[in-house]
Protein backbone atom coordinates (compact mmCIF):
# COMPACT_ATOMS: atom_id res chain seq x y z
CA UNK A 1 0.00 0.00 0.00
CA UNK A 2 2.66 2.52 1.02
CA UNK A 3 6.46 2.61 1.13
CA UNK A 4 9.50 4.87 1.03
CA UNK A 5 11.46 4.92 -2.25
CA UNK A 6 14.61 6.51 -3.67
CA UNK A 7 13.80 6.30 -7.40
CA UNK A 8 11.66 9.44 -7.57
CA UNK A 9 12.22 10.25 -11.26
CA UNK A 10 11.36 6.75 -12.48
CA UNK A 11 8.23 6.67 -10.32
CA UNK A 12 7.05 10.04 -11.62
CA UNK A 13 7.55 8.85 -15.21
CA UNK A 14 5.56 5.71 -14.48
CA UNK A 15 2.79 7.78 -12.92
CA UNK A 16 2.58 10.01 -16.00
CA UNK A 17 2.72 7.10 -18.46
CA UNK A 18 0.37 8.03 -21.32
CA UNK A 19 -0.11 4.37 -22.27
CA UNK A 20 -1.93 3.94 -18.95
CA UNK A 21 -4.37 6.74 -19.76
CA UNK A 22 -2.90 8.71 -16.85
CA UNK A 23 -4.12 12.05 -15.56
CA UNK A 24 -2.98 14.26 -12.68
CA UNK A 25 -5.91 14.45 -10.26
CA UNK A 26 -4.15 16.20 -7.38
CA UNK A 27 -1.07 18.37 -6.88
CA UNK A 28 0.03 20.38 -3.85
CA UNK A 29 2.93 22.80 -3.41
CA UNK A 30 4.04 22.08 -6.97
CA UNK A 31 4.17 24.25 -10.07
CA UNK A 32 5.53 21.70 -12.55
CA UNK A 33 3.36 19.38 -14.65
CA UNK A 34 5.87 17.00 -16.23
CA UNK A 35 7.67 14.16 -14.39
CA UNK A 36 10.99 15.98 -14.82
CA UNK A 37 9.66 19.28 -13.43
CA UNK A 38 7.96 17.63 -10.44
CA UNK A 39 11.05 15.52 -9.67
CA UNK A 40 13.22 18.64 -9.72
CA UNK A 41 10.87 20.44 -7.31
CA UNK A 42 10.99 17.45 -4.98
CA UNK A 43 14.80 17.43 -5.22
CA UNK A 44 15.14 21.06 -4.15
CA UNK A 45 13.40 20.28 -0.85
CA UNK A 46 15.11 16.90 -0.45
CA UNK A 47 18.54 18.54 -0.59
CA UNK A 48 17.80 19.91 2.87
CA UNK A 49 18.16 16.39 4.27
CA UNK A 50 20.95 14.52 2.50
CA UNK A 51 21.00 11.76 5.16
CA UNK A 52 17.61 10.50 4.03
CA UNK A 53 18.09 8.38 0.91
CA UNK A 54 14.58 6.98 0.50
CA UNK A 55 13.13 10.45 0.38
CA UNK A 56 9.88 9.93 -1.53
CA UNK A 57 6.72 8.23 -0.28
CA UNK A 58 4.80 6.05 -2.72
CA UNK A 59 1.18 4.97 -2.26
CA UNK A 60 -1.37 3.16 -4.39
CA UNK A 61 -5.03 3.93 -3.73
CA UNK A 62 -7.13 1.19 -5.29
CA UNK A 63 -10.93 1.33 -5.06
CA UNK A 64 -12.84 -1.84 -5.91
CA UNK A 65 -13.65 -2.35 -9.59
CA UNK A 66 -17.31 -1.43 -9.02
CA UNK A 67 -16.47 1.72 -7.02
CA UNK A 68 -13.84 2.71 -9.58
CA UNK A 69 -16.43 2.73 -12.35
CA UNK A 70 -18.45 5.35 -10.48
CA UNK A 71 -15.65 7.68 -9.36
CA UNK A 72 -15.03 10.82 -11.45
CA UNK A 73 -11.81 12.88 -11.33
CA UNK A 74 -13.20 15.25 -8.67
CA UNK A 75 -14.18 12.36 -6.40
CA UNK A 76 -10.77 10.76 -6.85
CA UNK A 77 -9.19 14.09 -5.93
CA UNK A 78 -11.27 14.24 -2.76
CA UNK A 79 -10.31 10.67 -1.88
CA UNK A 80 -6.61 11.53 -2.35
CA UNK A 81 -6.84 14.73 -0.29
CA UNK A 82 -8.59 12.95 2.57
CA UNK A 83 -5.93 10.24 2.51
CA UNK A 84 -3.12 12.80 2.66
CA UNK A 85 -4.87 14.49 5.57
CA UNK A 86 -5.23 11.22 7.49
CA UNK A 87 -1.55 10.46 6.83
CA UNK A 88 -0.61 13.97 8.03
CA UNK A 89 0.97 14.81 4.68
CA UNK A 90 -1.11 17.83 3.70
CA UNK A 91 1.89 20.13 4.30
CA UNK A 92 4.23 18.09 2.08
CA UNK A 93 4.66 18.29 -1.67
CA UNK A 94 2.53 15.64 -3.35
CA UNK A 95 1.15 14.62 -6.72
CA UNK A 96 -1.36 11.94 -7.68
CA UNK A 97 -1.95 10.22 -11.04
CA UNK A 98 -4.96 8.10 -11.91
CA UNK A 99 -4.43 5.10 -14.22
CA UNK A 100 -7.43 3.98 -16.26
CA UNK A 101 -5.75 1.55 -18.65
CA UNK A 102 -7.12 -1.49 -16.81
CA UNK A 103 -10.56 -2.46 -15.55
CA UNK A 104 -9.29 -1.88 -12.02
CA UNK A 105 -8.83 1.91 -11.79
CA UNK A 106 -6.14 3.00 -9.30
CA UNK A 107 -4.28 6.10 -8.13
CA UNK A 108 -0.49 6.41 -7.79
CA UNK A 109 0.30 9.00 -5.15
CA UNK A 110 3.80 10.35 -4.49
CA UNK A 111 4.60 12.63 -1.56
CA UNK A 112 7.91 14.26 -0.64
CA UNK A 113 9.11 12.58 2.53
CA UNK A 114 11.11 15.69 3.39
CA UNK A 115 9.13 18.59 4.84
CA UNK A 116 9.80 22.25 4.05
CA UNK A 117 11.69 22.35 7.37
CA UNK A 118 14.02 19.58 6.16
CA UNK A 119 12.61 16.88 8.46
CA UNK A 120 12.04 13.34 7.22
CA UNK A 121 8.54 11.93 7.65
CA UNK A 122 8.44 8.93 10.01
CA UNK A 123 7.82 5.90 7.79
CA UNK A 124 7.65 3.28 10.55
CA UNK A 125 4.95 0.68 9.73
CA UNK A 126 3.91 2.86 6.82
CA UNK A 127 2.45 -0.06 4.91
CA UNK A 128 0.04 -0.95 7.70
CA UNK A 129 -0.71 2.68 8.60
CA UNK A 130 -1.51 3.62 5.02
CA UNK A 131 -3.86 0.65 4.67
CA UNK A 132 -5.70 1.66 7.85
CA UNK A 133 -6.02 5.26 6.68
CA UNK A 134 -7.23 4.15 3.23
CA UNK A 135 -9.95 2.08 4.90
CA UNK A 136 -10.92 5.07 7.04
CA UNK A 137 -11.24 7.27 3.94
CA UNK A 138 -13.27 4.57 2.16
CA UNK A 139 -15.75 4.52 5.03
CA UNK A 140 -15.94 8.33 5.01
CA UNK A 141 -16.81 8.29 1.31
CA UNK A 142 -19.08 5.24 1.67
CA UNK A 143 -16.83 3.12 -0.56
CA UNK A 144 -16.09 -0.57 -0.16
CA UNK A 145 -13.04 -1.14 2.07
CA UNK A 146 -10.30 -3.65 1.28
CA UNK A 147 -11.40 -5.79 4.21
CA UNK A 148 -15.01 -5.80 3.04
CA UNK A 149 -13.93 -6.69 -0.50
CA UNK A 150 -11.76 -9.53 0.80
CA UNK A 151 -14.59 -10.87 2.96
CA UNK A 152 -16.98 -10.73 0.01
CA UNK A 153 -14.47 -12.54 -2.19
CA UNK A 154 -13.89 -15.17 0.52
CA UNK A 155 -17.62 -15.74 0.94
CA UNK A 156 -18.10 -16.13 -2.82
CA UNK A 157 -15.19 -18.58 -3.02
CA UNK A 158 -16.59 -20.66 -0.15
CA UNK A 159 -19.97 -20.78 -1.86
CA UNK A 160 -18.40 -21.90 -5.16
CA UNK A 161 -16.41 -24.61 -3.36
CA UNK A 162 -19.61 -25.88 -1.76
CA UNK A 163 -21.39 -25.92 -5.12
CA UNK A 164 -18.58 -27.92 -6.76
CA UNK A 165 -18.53 -30.36 -3.85
CA UNK A 166 -22.31 -30.87 -4.02
CA UNK A 167 -22.09 -31.53 -7.76
CA UNK A 168 -19.27 -34.01 -7.15
CA UNK A 169 -21.29 -35.87 -4.51
CA UNK A 170 -24.35 -35.94 -6.77
CA UNK A 171 -22.31 -37.40 -9.65
CA UNK A 172 -20.84 -40.09 -7.40
CA UNK A 173 -24.24 -41.15 -6.05
CA UNK A 174 -26.35 -40.88 -9.19
CA UNK A 175 -23.94 -41.64 -12.04
CA UNK A 176 -21.53 -43.92 -10.14
CA UNK A 177 -18.65 -43.43 -12.61
CA UNK A 178 -16.38 -46.45 -13.10
CA UNK A 179 -13.34 -44.51 -14.30
CA UNK A 180 -12.00 -40.97 -14.52
CA UNK A 181 -13.32 -40.46 -18.07
CA UNK A 182 -16.88 -41.14 -16.94
CA UNK A 183 -16.38 -38.88 -13.93
CA UNK A 184 -15.05 -35.99 -16.07
CA UNK A 185 -17.95 -36.36 -18.51
CA UNK A 186 -20.57 -36.40 -15.73
CA UNK A 187 -19.07 -33.36 -14.02
CA UNK A 188 -19.02 -31.47 -17.33
CA UNK A 189 -22.74 -32.18 -17.77
CA UNK A 190 -23.18 -30.16 -14.57
CA UNK A 191 -21.06 -27.25 -15.91
CA UNK A 192 -17.91 -28.23 -13.98
CA UNK A 193 -14.84 -28.73 -16.17
CA UNK A 194 -12.37 -31.22 -14.70
CA UNK A 195 -8.85 -30.71 -16.04
CA UNK A 196 -6.22 -33.43 -15.43
CA UNK A 197 -2.86 -32.16 -14.17
CA UNK A 198 -0.13 -34.07 -16.01
CA UNK A 199 3.56 -33.38 -15.44
CA UNK A 200 6.46 -33.49 -17.91
CA UNK A 201 6.98 -37.18 -17.21
CA UNK A 202 3.43 -37.74 -18.49
CA UNK A 203 2.32 -38.73 -15.00
CA UNK A 204 -1.12 -37.90 -13.69
CA UNK A 205 -0.76 -35.61 -10.67
CA UNK A 206 -4.36 -34.70 -9.87
CA UNK A 207 -7.29 -32.68 -11.14
CA UNK A 208 -8.27 -29.02 -11.30
CA UNK A 209 -11.88 -27.86 -11.31
CA UNK A 210 -13.06 -24.91 -13.41
CA UNK A 211 -16.44 -23.50 -12.44
CA UNK A 212 -17.99 -20.05 -12.84
CA UNK A 213 -14.63 -18.35 -13.34
CA UNK A 214 -12.76 -20.21 -10.61
CA UNK A 215 -9.92 -22.69 -11.07
CA UNK A 216 -9.16 -24.84 -8.04
CA UNK A 217 -7.22 -27.99 -7.20
CA UNK A 218 -9.40 -30.81 -5.95
CA UNK A 219 -7.94 -30.58 -2.45
CA UNK A 220 -8.73 -26.83 -2.46
CA UNK A 221 -12.37 -27.59 -3.12
CA UNK A 222 -12.59 -30.20 -0.35
CA UNK A 223 -10.28 -32.80 1.14
CA UNK A 224 -12.57 -35.53 -0.23
CA UNK A 225 -11.80 -34.39 -3.78
CA UNK A 226 -8.09 -35.07 -4.04
CA UNK A 227 -7.17 -37.51 -6.81
CA UNK A 228 -6.70 -40.40 -4.38
CA UNK A 229 -9.97 -39.71 -2.54
CA UNK A 230 -11.89 -39.52 -5.83
CA UNK A 231 -10.39 -42.88 -6.85
CA UNK A 232 -11.61 -44.52 -3.62
CA UNK A 233 -15.16 -43.42 -4.45
CA UNK A 234 -15.14 -45.23 -7.81
CA UNK A 235 -15.75 -48.85 -8.75
CA UNK A 236 -13.11 -49.43 -11.43
CA UNK A 237 -13.61 -52.32 -13.83
CA UNK A 238 -11.57 -55.42 -12.93
CA UNK A 239 -9.73 -55.40 -16.28
CA UNK A 240 -8.76 -51.77 -15.84
CA UNK A 241 -7.45 -52.36 -12.32
CA UNK A 242 -5.32 -55.26 -13.53
CA UNK A 243 -3.93 -53.18 -16.40
CA UNK A 244 -3.09 -50.29 -14.07
CA UNK A 245 -1.40 -52.62 -11.60
CA UNK A 246 0.64 -54.28 -14.36
CA UNK A 247 1.50 -51.40 -16.68
CA UNK A 248 1.33 -48.46 -14.22
CA UNK A 249 -0.64 -46.40 -16.72
CA UNK A 250 -4.22 -45.80 -17.84
CA UNK A 251 -6.26 -44.32 -20.67
CA UNK A 252 -7.45 -40.81 -19.86
CA UNK A 253 -9.34 -38.64 -22.36
CA UNK A 254 -7.93 -40.57 -25.30
CA UNK A 255 -4.31 -40.66 -24.22
CA UNK A 256 -2.12 -42.97 -22.16
CA UNK A 257 -0.84 -41.41 -18.95
CA UNK A 258 1.42 -42.82 -16.27
CA UNK A 259 -0.14 -43.51 -12.90
CA UNK A 260 1.74 -42.70 -9.67
CA UNK A 261 2.50 -45.62 -7.36
CA UNK A 262 0.31 -44.13 -4.64
CA UNK A 263 -2.72 -44.01 -6.97
CA UNK A 264 -2.01 -47.53 -8.25
CA UNK A 265 -2.06 -48.80 -4.66
CA UNK A 266 -5.26 -46.89 -3.90
CA UNK A 267 -7.12 -48.31 -6.91
CA UNK A 268 -5.83 -51.85 -6.31
CA UNK A 269 -6.67 -51.75 -2.62
CA UNK A 270 -10.21 -50.53 -3.37
CA UNK A 271 -10.69 -53.33 -5.90
CA UNK A 272 -9.58 -55.95 -3.39
CA UNK A 273 -11.95 -54.58 -0.74
CA UNK A 274 -14.84 -54.72 -3.20
CA UNK A 275 -13.97 -58.31 -4.12
CA UNK A 276 -13.92 -59.33 -0.45
CA UNK A 277 -17.27 -57.58 0.10
CA UNK A 278 -18.82 -59.49 -2.84
CA UNK A 279 -17.58 -62.77 -1.35
CA UNK A 280 -19.03 -61.93 2.05
CA UNK A 281 -22.36 -60.73 0.65
CA UNK A 282 -22.89 -63.70 -1.70
CA UNK A 283 -21.32 -66.40 0.41
CA UNK A 284 -19.07 -67.52 -2.44
CA UNK A 285 -16.11 -69.50 -1.26
CA UNK A 286 -17.68 -70.38 2.13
Amino acid sequence: MGKSISHTAASMSYGMNEEKESEIIHSQFLAGETPQEITEEFRVIQEQNELCKKNTLSFVLSPTIEDGKKLEAQQLKEMTERFLKEMKLREHQAVAFVHRDKEHLHVHLYANRISFEGKAYNDSFIGKRSQQMAERVARQLELTTVREAQQEKLYRMQELRSQIQRIHEKVMVQDRPRDFDQYIKSMEEHKVKVVPSINRQNQLQGFRFEYKGTNLKGSEVHRSMSMGRIATQMNFEKDMVQRIAKEKNMQLLGRTVNVPISLTKTITKKSIKLAIKVVRDTGIGI
